[in-house]
């Protein structure tokens, strides 16, 4: 039987991973609580953390919806020190 005041254990999904693209480097986190379904997180190398509310029933659904985020928003969106893009006259 579990102890109720024992911590729940974390646990990472295997599909976690770093990510470098346009020299930026980002790492794709995604974790849950025993029991409960997966959460998101993309920290960029700055420290800048980007995590959905929104839960996931499957690691892979998770994994595909930061791969998209990356691809339509650019990688370094995940970070502050995003460069300005250049300004044309």
């Amino acid at each position: 039987m579990e102890d109720p005041e024992e911590d729940p254990e974390i646990i990472v999904s295997p599909l976690s991973r770093i990510l470098e693209e346009d020299g930026f480097t980002v790492e794709i986190g995604i974790y849950r609580l025993e029991h409960t379904a997966w959460s998101l997180e993309i920290v960029a190398e700055d420290g800048t953390s980007t995590v959905w509310d929104e839960l996931f029933e499957d690691d892979r659904v998770a994994l595909l919806e930061a791969l998209k985020a990356i691809q339509e928003d650019g990688i370094a969106s995940f970070s502050e020190n995003e460069p300005v893009p250049p300004t044309y006259h």
